[in-house]
């Protein structure tokens, strides 16, 4: 997931460079969307595995 995020990050970059303005903000809204998920599910993870151990 966190790959799906840099290569999102990526596009977002390349288009803003080239001045595409609403292609990279929409690519960009879709990176931080792709972080949070990952983080979210990184946390309940760790998390997880906190839990078996006990």
């Amino acid at each position: 997931m966190l790959h799906y995020t840099v290569v999102f990050l990526v596009i977002a970059l390349i288009a803003a460079l080239l001045g595409f303005g609403g292609i990279a903000a929409g690519a960009a809204g879709i990176a931080k969307i792709l972080f949070l998920v990952f983080l979210i599910m990184a946390v309940a993870s760790f998390v997880a595995g906190l839990l078996r151990k006990r």
